[in-house]
This record gives structure tokens, C-alpha cells and sequence, in this order.
């Protein structure tokens, strides 16, 4: 066992049994097969079994299954360790553990920083922290840290200096690490947290990104600050409708149910029609108005054109509310606009719904004929229909002529047949190279990803 190959398995899910099917394992009650596999290099097996081995205060077993992964100086192994010792009140062992790996920095230190801060050294967790500033991640746990130590003003200089007067990034490759419009928000959260909210709000419109994981800092720290007027005006202009959002998420859980679907119907410009209809339909599903929801997907199917993503959505709320047979008249409808051709991506949604309707077995059998029917891509939902169908056996059949590319749901059929031994040995093929370095717990600056 060494520290390079369990990072590349464990980053690439490949030549291991991955997360989704070691729980798959545990709830068939074939507990005994994750602990011999967790004991012979199977890390995600050894990381569960040694959660539940803790679970059972069976402590000493369970840093005895990490012990050989820890060995190997792989961070992600001395994380679990020092996180179940945290869990189970030995911080102090936490610490010592996780301390040789922070002096590398990355990931590495903010665990070590946060884990100080938790448990009363909150002072070193800030010194450590601000070292590495120049760490977008570091300098992040550094504003978290830094409340209620009186540090705040030295970690808004240090966020400060990062700010250049007259530069914004123009592309992602324009600053490495801390950028501006990061140091940004991270200086506003610090002031918003001082009191300082009109200073927060000044800081925010200066960004040239506004939008992060498809949030607003802005539009959310309006919201929290009950301005809601300002929020409105904002959302108004803001191109990705985030704020919009945010605005109709405010009046949802104020009850203003009109109001909420009212923000996401008042822009009428393609791009935050297309963003908006989404959340429109969403909120107007869970609002009992199912009906208004599959119409507003279907409208903007129509005037944007069917796009894989926003016709899967559609059928799916067709599906939800009782109305396959309408999923399927709609899926005809651009059938026929094709002449009479349905890419893989619209039969396969199809096959959805006809199952939906009673038609298990007719679906198989359209799925069996379509001239992709036969390809790696069509062998999982097809095999998916087939265990619908009780016939799990034919489910496996469809896809061995395909493990490699569907050793997942494969050996998820094999495990619910009971056989166990096949599904672990077609998981723990490995591929021919293994190229990738192990991962030091920081970012590389060099593009591409």
C-alpha cells in the first residue's frame, strides 16, 4: 500500500470499490466482506468501517483499520484519523496527528487551523493562517477563525493589501491564489460582521465577478439586512439572476408566495428567462400548482428551444404530477419536428415515462431496438429497466459486454444477485496507466484544471 496509489484510486474511483457501493455492501448485510477489503487496501471500506467501529465505541479496532493507510503519509487517511479522534473527544491526539501534514500548507492547514480554533487556540489558528494569506482557501479560514479574537482589523489590512487600487481580473488566469474580487468578499464579510454594513455593501459593488456557486454575496447580504427595497433594485440589473432569486426566496419565506413568482416573471430578457424559469417552476411545485409549473417549462422549452437539459425537466414534472402520457404526446411533438428522429438524450427520457405509464416491457423492448440500443451509453438505462423488471440477470447480461465503462451499475446488479466476489473483483480491475502524482493538498496555479 502506498500513498501515490490509494490518491489515484481514490480521486479517479477507479480500481476501487467507490463510496455509493461500499454503503450498497453494508445495507445487504455484507458487513464482512467491507472489513476484509478495508483490511487488504480498499480505502473507502477501511474509512466506513472505521466510522461504524467507532459508532460501536470500538475505538482501538477502528484506528487499527486506518493505521496502514495513516502509515503512508496520505493526508486524506490522517484526516479521517484525526477527524474520529475529534469526534470522540481526543482533540488533543487530533492535533498532534495533523500537525506534521499543516506545515505543507493547503488543505492541510486549514483542517489543522480550524480544528485549533474549535477547541480554544483560536490566537495560533489566526497566526498560522494569515502566513498563508496569499492561499484563496487559507485566507478564507482566516476570516472564519478570526471572529471574536479582536483580530479583525489586522486580517482586513492584510485582505486590503491584496486589493490593488486600479486592477480587476478579466479571466480566471489573471490572479493566482488570493484574487481581488475573493479578497473582496472576505474583507465585506468582515465588516458586515463589525456592523459595518454600508461599508460591506460599497465593497461588494466594486466586483467584476458578482457570482459565485450561483450566489450573490451582495444579494445575500442585503437579504440577511431586511433591505429588501435595495435587494429589489438590485436583482433588477444583476445579469445572472441570483439576486432575482435570492429577492423571491425572501418572499416565499415571508409567505408572499404572488410576490416571489412575480420576480421571476418580470424580466422578459433571454438569458435570465432561461435562469429564472427553472426556480419559477420549482417554487410553483411546491406550491401545489403543478400545472403552472410544467406550463412554464414547456414555454420556455418552446421559445428557447429543447434543450436536453430543460426537456428532461419538463418530463420530469410531467412524471411527478401524475401527466406521463403528456410527457410522451410532448416528446412525439419534437419527434415529429425532427422528422421523425429522437436523439438518444429524448429516448432515454422516454423510456422514463413510458415506464412511468405501465409500459415496463414495451419500453425495454423500444430500448433493445434503437439503433444506439447496443452502445455503452444505452446499456445502463436499459439495464436499469430490466431490474425495474425483476430481471436483474438480463440487467447484468446487458451490461458485461460493457464493464468497463459500466463497472459501477454492473457490479450494483451483481451485489443485489449476491454476487459479492464478482462485484469486487470487476470493481479492483485497474487501468493500464496510472499517470497522476499524489495530491499535496493544494491547488496547482498552472492551467488547465
Amino acid at each position: 500500500m502506498d500513498a501515490a496509489d490509494l490518491d489515484y484510486r481514490a480521486r479517479t474511483l477507479s480500481g476501487c470499490i467507490p463510496p455509493p457501493l461500499v454503503c450498497r455492501l453494508l445495507e445487504l448485510d455484507h458487513g464482512e466482506e467491507v472489513e476484509f477489503q478495508a483490511r487488504r487496501g480498499e480505502w473507502f471500506c477501511a474509512r466506513e468501517w472505521a466510522r461504524l467501529l467507532g459508532e460501536q465505541g470500538r475505538q482501538a479496532e477502528a484506528l487499527e483499520v486506518l493505521a496502514p493507510y495513516v502509515v503512508t503519509g496520505w493526508w486524506p487517511a490522517a484526516r479521517t484519523q484525526a477527524e474520529l479522534l475529534e469526534s470522540w473527544g481526543r482533540a488533543e491526539e487530533a492535533m498532534s496527528l495533523a500537525r506534521p501534514y499543516a506545515q505543507a500548507g493547503g488543505l492541510a492547514l486549514e483542517f489543522f487551523a480550524r480544528l485549533l480554533a474549535r477547541h480554544g487556540r483560536k490566537d495560533e489558528a489566526v497566526v498560522l493562517l494569515s502566513a498563508g494569506i496569499e492561499d484563496w482557501v487559507l485566507a478564507t479560514a482566516l476570516v472564519d477563525v478570526a471572529e471574536g479574537t479582536g483580530r479583525d482589523e489586522d486580517v482586513a489590512a492584510l485582505l486590503a493589501a491584496r486589493i490593488p487600487a486600479q486592477h480587476r481580473c478579466d479571466g480566471p488566469w489573471c490572479c493566482r491564489g488570493l484574487d481581488p474580487d475573493t479578497a473582496i468578499g472576505l474583507l465585506a464579510a468582515i465588516r458586515e460582521r463589525q456592523g459595518r454594513i454600508d461599508e460591506a455593501i460599497a465593497l461588494l459593488r466594486t466586483r467584476q465577478i458578482t457570482s459565485v456557486n450561483n450566489r450573490d454575496q451582495l444579494a445575500d447580504l442585503l437579504a440577511r439586512h431586511d433591505r429588501i427595497e435595495e435587494l429589489r433594485a438590485y436583482a433588477a440589473f444583476e445579469d445572472h439572476g441570483h439576486a432575482a432569486r435570492r429577492l423571491a426566496e425572501v418572499l416565499e419565506e415571508r409567505g408572499d408566495v404572488e410576490g416571489a413568482i412575480a420576480v421571476y416573471r418580470q424580466d422578459d430578457s433571454r438569458l435570465r428567462r432561461y435562469h429564472g424559469a427553472v426556480p419559477l417552476a420549482r417554487l410553483l411545485a411546491r406550491h401545489g400548482r403543478g400545472d403552472e409549473a410544467i406550463e412554464t417549462m414547456r414555454t420556455l422549452a418552446d421559445s428557447l428551444g429543447a434543450d436536453d437539459c430543460i426537456v428532461d425537466m419538463l418530463c420530469t414534472l410531467y412524471a411527478d404530477h401524475g401527466r406521463a402520457r403528456d410527457g410522451l404526446a410532448y416528446l412525439d411533438v419534437l419527434r415529429a419536428r425532427r422528422d421523425g428522429e429522437e436523439e438518444w438524450d429524448f429516448f432515454r427520457v422516454r423510456l422514463r415515462l413510458m415506464a412511468d405509464c405501465g409500459r415496463l416491457d414495451e419500453a425495454i423492448e423500444l430500448a433493445r431496438a434503437h439503433p444506439e440500443g447496443d452502445t455503452w451509453y444505452a446499456a445502463w438505462p436499459l439495464s436499469d429497466l430490466l431490474a425495474e423488471a425483476g430481471r436483474t440477470k438480463e440487467a447484468v447480461a446487458v451490461l458485461e459486454p460493457h464493464a468497463p465503462a459500466n463497472s459501477g451499475p454492473l457490479a450494483g446488479h451483481l451485489i443485489d444477485l449476491g454476487r459479492v466476489k464478482d462485484a469486487v473483483a470487476l470493481l479492483q480491475q485497474r487501468p493500464s496507466e496510472q499517470v497522476a502524482p499524489v495530491w499535496s493538498g493544494t491547488f496547482s496555479t498552472e492551467p488547465p484544471f
